[in-house]
């Protein structure tokens, strides 16, 4: 009998365009490819039921969200007061198959009486609290500084219900590291991503690329930084690529004659610009989770040039460039534009990315905690 499981989505997971999504949706799939029937059940708000999860799962079920204003004076976190559905604790509730619920997001039934003799699973995208609060310290608008300080308040108390998960799994070694110090049976699965293999392409390029989403605050900040203090004191050009660019990162790059902003470009076309960049520049200014994004960058991209918060913790330091500060990251940028990526970096990549990045590999660590 084929082994199967309920997964809960804070997202409806196609098209897999931004860092949540491109977790589950790869993960759905090369569960599949382990020969495991993924029952779907994903919240829509905004984004269309899909033909593709059809193929890919046993079932496909969809919830909407509710978006009312009055969830944000709920005790629970509003990101997980909105995503709370009776017909979707029935449809888990109905037979004793394994329930994998993917985010803080999702875990509003996880200490629910009906599935107290169900095996419940987590998968956790980042430390939620402390996210909120990172997103808080880089907001201007008081109103939406103050949503992510009470979100962040509620979180940190919600947390303490992944005691009741049979099994947490962390996206990054340092996530993994505090859930453990507060919960038993955390481990350590990282992100699944699209990428199969190692895939450069051979001599240079001669733009520098950042990509993420541009209306999420840390981007925005990461890219207005590379902007102001970095590349309007050199001569390369830099590309900006990403959905919904704040008016702040559009007035900054106007009349920057070596910047480029495409807003809401195709994934398709932000997988050409990493493949063709001589750099992928990424810095963050908070170390949270995994940034898929840089993962993306290393698979398919030249020269990657990050700061020490892109990379804590994730076994990637040694196939990046890194510069702290914006002197730092220009002097490196020097440096990179006039070097080749040459076999026995893409060797390095290969073997590192090989050994740790497999989504088979995350696949059977998955099936072998679950069945």
């Amino acid at each position: 009998m084929p082994r199967s499981l309920h997964i809960v989505s804070f997202d409806v997971p196609f098209p897999p365009d931004y860092g949540g999504v491109i977790d589950v949706y790869y993960k759905i799939k090369s569960l599949k490819e382990a020969g495991v029937n993924v029952h779907l059940h994903a919240y829509a708000y905004g984004r269309v039921h899909s033909e593709k999860l059809d193929e890919l799962c046993a079932s496909v079920n969809y919830y909407d969200r509710n978006m009312s204003s009055a969830l944000f004076f709920s005790r629970d976190p509003f990101i997980i007061a909105s995503r709370r559905s009776d017909e979707l604790l029935q449809k888990i509730s109905s037979n004793d198959l394994p329930v994998f619920f993917e985010g803080l997001h999702t875990c509003t039934f996880l200490g629910a009486p009906e599935l107290s003799a169900k095996k419940k699973f987590v998968r956790t995208h980042n430390i939620e609290h402390d996210y909120y609060r990172s997103l808080a310290a880089v907001e201007k608008k008081f109103s939406r500084r103050f949503y992510f300080n009470s979100e962040a308040k509620k979180l940190e108390r919600f947390e303490k219900k992944l005691s009741l998960a049979n099994g947490i799994f962390a996206i990054s070694p340092a996530d993994a590291e505090q859930l453990s110090s507060r919960y038993k049976n955390v481990e350590h699965v990282m992100a699944f991503h699209p990428n199969e293999k190692v895939e450069i392409k051979s001599g240079s390029g001669n733009f520098a690329l950042y990509h993420g989403n541009l209306e999420v605050g840390e981007n925005d900040l990461a890219a207005r930084f590379l902007v102001n203090e970095v590349f309007s004191f050199l001569p390369f050009e830099l590309i900006i690529a990403g959905n919904n660019p704040t008016a702040q990162l559009k007035k900054a790059v106007s009349g920057k004659k070596n910047i480029r902003l495409l807003a809401n470009i195709s994934t398709a076309e932000i997988d050409a610009l990493i493949s063709e960049a001589q750099v992928n520049v990424l810095p963050t200014f908070q170390a949270t989770g995994i940034k898929l994004k840089l993962l993306a960058a290393l698979f398919r991209g030249r020269h990657c040039l990050v700061n020490s918060p892109m990379i804590a913790n994730t076994g990637l330091e040694k196939i990046c460039v890194i510069g702290e500060t914006a002197l730092a990251m220009r002097a490196r940028l020097n440096e990179l534009f006039a070097k080749n990526f040459d076999a026995d970096e893409i060797l390095l990549r290969k073997n590192i990315l090989g050994e740790n990045f497999s989504n088979k590999k995350n696949a059977e660590k998955l099936i072998a905690k679950i069945f």
